[in-house]
Formats: C-alpha cells, sequence, structure tokens
C-alpha cells in the first residue's frame, strides 16, 4: 500500500471557510507543498525541517484514524495541507466511499490529478499577490475541467489580491466564487469587522453579485490553534 505522509489527523471540527463553511469534518492534512506562502498558517505541514513530525501513514491506517475519531460513522473528509495533491489519493477516495465518506479536497490549484474526478468536492484556491507566489491559471483550469461540485476560493488582503480574484473570476466565470477575508495571528473582532466591509464595498461598487464573501470562522472561533 502507499504510504502518505500525514501532518495530522483530527476532528470531528467545523470547516471554517469556503463552500462548505459550518459543515462537520474530519481533517487529514497531509506534509509537504511546493508553495511557500508568505501568510501560510500552516507550515508545520509545509517545510521539510518539520518532517520528522510527520507519520507515514497507508491509506487503511488513514481510514482507521478518521473513522476512530467519528465512533465509525461517515462524515466529510477535508483533504488539505501542504498540497494534498502532490500525492496519489485515489486509493484512498475509493476506500473511503466504501465506508461511507464522502471527501473534499483542499488546494492552490498548482497540480491536477486524473483522481479529482472521484471526489464529492474539490475547492480551489488559487494564492494572490500577497502570498508571493505565482498562478498558472492553465493548471487551474486543469484542476477545474472534472465533473464534481466546485468552487474558487480567493483569499483577500489588499487591493491587488482583489483584482487577481476579479482575473479569476473572469477566467471561469461559470464555477462559484468565494472572497474569504486574509486574516493574521493578531486580527481582532474589529479588524474582521473592518476588513468585511472594506471588501463589501469593493463588491458592491463593482456591482460583482454572484460572489460570496466569508470569514475564516475557525480563526474567529479559536483562533490559530491546532487540531480544531
Amino acid at each position: 500500500m502507499k504510504q502518505i505522509p500525514i501532518s495530522e489527523i483530527f476532528g470531528p471540527t467545523l470547516q471554517g471557510e469556503g463552500p462548505l463553511i459550518g459543515k462537520p469534518s474530519v481533517f487529514v492534512r497531509v506534509g509537504g507543498c511546493d508553495f511557500r506562502c508568505n501568510w501560510c498558517d500552516t507550515l508545520y505541514a509545509v517545510l521539510p525541517e518539520y518532517k520528522q513530525e510527520w507519520e507515514k501513514l497507508n491509506e487503511e491506517e488513514i481510514l482507521s484514524k478518521v473513522l476512530s475519531l467519528t465512533n465509525n460513522n461517515p462524515i466529510m473528509v477535508t483533504l488539505t495541507g501542504g498540497n494534498p495533491a502532490l500525492y496519489d489519493l485515489s486509493g484512498l477516495l475509493k476506500k473511503g466511499h466504501e465506508r461511507r465518506l464522502t471527501f473534499a479536497l483542499e488546494t492552490q490549484g498548482s497540480v491536477a490529478k486524473p483522481w479529482f474526478a472521484a471526489l464529492d468536492h474539490l475547492v480551489v484556491s488559487p494564492k494572490g499577490p500577497s502570498s508571493g507566489m505565482e498562478t498558472d491559471w492553465e493548471i487551474v483550469g486543469e484542476c477545474l475541467q472534472y465533473s464534481v461540485p466546485s468552487a474558487l476560493k480567493f483569499v483577500v488582503f489588499d487591493d491587488e489580491d482583489y483584482r487577481f480574484a476579479r482575473r479569476g473570476a473572469a477566467l471561469f466565470p461559470e464555477i462559484p466564487l468565494y472572497l474569504q477575508l486574509g486574516t493574521s495571528s493578531d486580527d481582532s473582532e474589529s479588524t474582521f469587522g473592518d476588513q468585511a466591509n472594506w471588501l463589501l464595498k469593493k463588491v458592491v461598487t463593482d456591482n460583482w453579485q454572484n460572489v460570496t464573501i466569508l470569514p475564516q470562522m475557525h480563526v474567529m472561533l479559536w483562533g490559530k490553534k491546532r487540531g480544531v
């Protein structure tokens, strides 16, 4: 069986962002990423120096840990990272579906894999200029080609990020779009409100009606704590 580096498996908790916000989920966070975003809040699942903390698990071991958290009850599993698209998770999806689990993938859209077609939900979150990363829109399009319920999610910190999201929306007008308020570790409740008002004014001014603005709900509830 394939072994996959796993940074953490935790839950059930609430999905805190994007189209599935508020849904109960168990999170499977892989270790390893092809990006190094300036504002990444999960560097422990990204940087090689954390490899000694990652656990190599095969598909059955991952599913066993997931189901032990739910008393063997079916639930949505959120595959995140790092970047889970770096690995072949086709067997995990197949075996998990046999156990009545559903799967949502969170990825930046830098790697497209055929097994995306077996997902129940696909959330592609291209990283804007504030991340310091470059986006290949052709690969993003390859990720979104499968007949899977999909969404685009853009983290917006500033005007440049907003323009980046507008560009992505124009390239993929048929894909549901979510703007997520960018948050840092020292953001307060009033800061969330200020950011939301700023972003709302921009959306209204541009008559951008087919977009949903969301906070990072888990950050508002629990801050930057791991495993919640």
